[in-house]
């Protein structure tokens, strides 16, 4: 099981879907593949337009039901060049966006590689974000409320900072 931070303290990214995608990739831990999502008995595609960054989860974590969670892994979103799905990267927090699902927490954490060579904005942290992309900060959040034309949709809580990120990563840590 990959540990949720590196040995030099990064966050590490598990990549489920490729920036640019259309299908929703996600992790089966049963059979530690990754598989098409399934909606109607058919491959799940994203009607609308393709995920805007690579998207996955943060190993060794739980949204817990019990706090309001989804019972699923944190999500994460890495700005970054297009990676392969089950490339693990390590990140850097810089934001977290709060959605609501249903009623559950469906916190999606911002990310940047840690290494600056791989990375395709200049913000390592939420002010620089804002202060710089921050019209990509309303795409990624029109995104999240938008892509599900099939489902229920998405309501918006808001946005927290690199340290929101962090708190909410340590609060659903899995016993490692």
């Amino acid at each position: 099981m990959t540990p949720t931070f590196s040995e030099n303290g990064a966050l590490h990214c598990v990549i489920e879907i490729p920036g640019g995608t259309s299908k929703k990739i996600e992790f089966n831990p049963e059979t530690k593949t990754f598989e098409v999502d399934q909606r109607n008995s058919a491959d799940r595609i994203i009607p609308f337009l393709p995920y805007p960054a690579n998207y996955g989860f943060i190993p060794s974590t739980v949204s817990d039901r019990s706090l309001g969670g989804d019972g699923d892994a944190l999500d994460i979103l890495l700005i970054a060049e297009s990676v392969p799905t089950g490339t693990v990267v390590e990140a850097i927090p810089i934001a977290m966006l709060k959605l609501l699902d249903k009623g559950e927490y469906d916190y999606k954490v911002i990310c940047v590689p840690s290494d600056p060579k791989k990375r395709i904005i200049d913000a390592t942290t939420y002010t620089q974000f804002v202060k710089k992309y921050s019209k990509a900060k309303d795409i990624i959040e029109s995104w999240f409320l938008h892509y599900d034309t099939g489902g229920d949709a998405l309501t918006s809580e808001g946005w927290g900072n690199e340290k929101d990120a962090l708190e909410e990563v340590t609060k659903n840590l899995k016993i490692q």
